[in-house]
């Protein structure tokens, strides 16, 4: 998760939302993403995404059966679903987002029975330093207008 938090960081010297992703394989780091929708001009680049397209790029498979996601906010559900799609075994999270998070604070899309498809869910790893990452973001933004 530290590693995702790095990447999370990253993400402020391009004025992108602070969100950092890692995806790992038997304790290796495979990919690793952060929030790129300005820098891209691309709405699905959220740090999920991109760390799980490196992923799939680097392993020639579009399946990562086996592997983690370390991420530093809830999921949305467009990530919570591409992290189903993508056959992910695990995923952990740092902090909760009671507004749009689809793990499980507004839906539960990774664990949902109706899916062929479920992921461990692991939450609240290194939340206070996430949490404080994006909160000091957005309270900077407000500052400045």
């Amino acid at each position: 998760m530290r590693l995702a938090l790095e990447a999370a960081k990253d993400a402020l010297f391009f004025d992108e939302v602070p969100i950092g992703a890692v995806v790992v394989f038997e304790s290796q780091i495979v990919a690793t993403g952060f929030n790129r929708t300005r820098i891209d001009l691309d709405p699905s680049a959220h740090a999920e995404v991109v760390a799980i397209r490196e992923a799939a790029k680097k392993t020639g498979n579009y399946r990562l059966t086996g592997m983690s996601l370390y991420t530093t906010i809830e999921p949305c559900a467009m990530c919570a679903g591409l992290i189903v799609w993508a056959r992910l075994k695990r995923l952990v999270y740092g902090a909760r987002d009671a507004k749009s998070g689809a793990v499980d604070s507004i839906f539960q899309v990774c664990t949902n029975p109706v899916l062929n498809h479920r992921v461990e869910v692991t939450s609240g790893v290194l939340e206070i330093e996430c949490r404080a990452l994006i909160q000091s973001f957005f309270r900077d933004k407000r500052a400045m207008s």
